[in-house]
């Protein structure tokens, strides 16, 4: 007589995530709890320099030997602008800074340079904005605090740059971890599947914002939403006997002929890339043909990648503009944090899909055939607008800073146990005012960074263009 068999024989060995619950929350809040006698609250606001710290000029160079050797003087130029600037474009540096010091162990997918100017607007998959992290270049498996000190540092410095008061500065610094540590309470409160599908709207931010900053903020999401493909084709091209084409403007925009693009693998680098896309989203592609190209620097950190343009015609004559960028290894990579070796188009793009609420339909990645450089692509313009920082007043930068911790909380219960995190950082203000802390010893490091790099300038050591650009 034939014996009975059990489900599991029927189905096979069970997956992990299907034979075990995880802990119940109060196990995992005490785990969060835990961790503060490995990395305590308040020694965040304790952070010195490291005696082996590398030497920011000469991490600067480093850096600089995997780029394109023509725009390291725009970089340089642009970088030099403040201490801000410089800030923006040292995620390396930064990383290498927090290495050495104790760590929660509570780990995310960190954006990896989550400054107050990579959190932006942006067009969702059904065409509402949506208030996000919008850079992903350095995304990376690590502790969720570098990101918060990533955040809370360019507060301080922001507010610095406008001329407001230490007082402010710190103000705006603590208003952002503060705002961290309340939203994710609020998630670790939810199910899984609902943090996943919350988001942070544009209009959230305009409300938690005061009276006198909502007119500001209105006027980003205005804008904003005018800025599309057409906008961009208006914008960037221009009609050149009777074909549409990217206006040159040297040494930001530099058009590339016909021949030079089939000689660095473009063709095979449209076939991979859509290789990449989802079947839908690959018919949708399909229907549209490549008709110019041209190099365009972006950013500040960025500038000195390979980064293209690539303008589309669709059928009925509507633009499509993608930017296919240069994706290197990872600022958290480079000062050590462990991860699996990957694609780095492929990592930003599926950082980027586990962080946003909304990601771009037509992300995807690509490698250049003939120097094996790694890309990631993207739609160029889709609704995206990002805050003026400069001449904000104190009031208002406090408030952009709380939206952007709000958007950081999301994100990071997204990719981790929100629970453990807010079992770590508590219901006290503890973490907020070490983060503050932090924030100012920080801001003083990048300000004396920024004037060694101006004296590595002044005495030639680095090349800088003449004029800004």
């Amino acid at each position: 007589m034939a014996t009975k068999e059990t489900a599991q024989d029927q189905v096979g060995e069970i997956p992990p995530a299907l034979a075990a619950l995880a802990p119940p929350p109060s196990v995992r809040k005490d785990e969060g709890r835990s961790r503060r006698s490995v990395a305590p609250r308040s020694s965040f606001a304790d952070w010195e320099p490291s005696p082996d710290r590398p030497d920011p000029v000469e991490l600067l160079v480093e850096m600089g030997r995997s780029r394109l050797q023509d725009l390291l003087p725009v970089r340089h130029r642009r970088m030099l602008d403040s201490p801000f600037a410089f800030y923006r474009g040292s995620a390396v540096q930064m990383a290498h800074d927090l290495a050495p010091h104790a760590r929660t162990g509570l780990d995310v997918q960190l954006c990896g340079d989550a400054h107050l100017s990579n959190f932006g607007v942006f067009a969702s998959p059904e065409r509402t904005l949506v208030f996000d992290l919008n850079d992903f270049d350095e995304t990376w498996p690590g502790p969720f605090e570098w990101d918060v000190q990533r955040l809370v540092a360019s507060c301080v410095l922001a507010s610095r740059a406008n001329g407001h008061s230490a007082k402010d500065g710190r103000k705006a610094a603590q208003a952002a971890a503060a705002s961290y540590r309340r939203r994710m309470a609020q998630y670790a409160a939810m199910t899984t599947l609902d943090v996943w599908y919350s988001r942070v709207d544009a209009e959230d931010v305009v409300s938690i914002m005061r009276p006198s900053a909502r007119v500001a903020a209105t006027r980003v999401i205005a804008k904003a939403s005018g800025k599309g493909h057409l906008k961009a084709l208006d914008k960037l091209t221009t009609v050149i006997d009777g074909t549409r084409r990217i206006v040159a403007d040297p040494p930001l925009v530099v058009r590339a002929a016909d021949d030079v693009l089939a000689a660095q693998g473009a063709p095979a680098m449209i076939e991979e890339y859509r290789s990449t896309l989802q079947p839908d989203r690959r018919a949708l592609f399909d229907s549209y043909r490549l008709v110019d190209l041209a190099r365009k620097v972006v950013g500040v950190g960025s500038v000195g990648t390979r980064c293209w343009i690539l303008l589309f015609q669709g059928p009925n004559g509507g633009p499509l503009f993608l930017q296919m960028k240069e994706a290197q290894r990872a600022a958290p990579e480079r000062a050590g944090l462990p991860g699996a070796e990957v694609h780095h188009g492929r990592r930003v793009v599926e950082g980027q899909r586990r962080l946003q609420s909304a990601s771009d339909i037509l992300l995807g990645w690509t490698t250049n055939p003939v120097t094996e450089v790694d890309f990631y692509v993207r739609q160029l313009w889709d609704a995206k607008g990002s805050a003026e920082l400069i001449g904000m007043s104190p009031t208002t930068l406090a408030d952009y800073s709380t939206a952007c911790g709000w958007a950081l909380a999301r994100a990071h219960a997204r990719t981790a146990d929100a629970v453990a995190i807010s079992g770590y950082l508590g219901n006290s203000d503890t973490f907020d005012k070490a983060m503050a802390g932090f924030a100012e010893r920080y801001a003083d490091q990048a300000e004396r960074d920024h004037q060694a790099m101006r004296k590595a300038a002044d005495s030639g050591l680095i090349p800088v263009a003449p004029a800004a650009v």
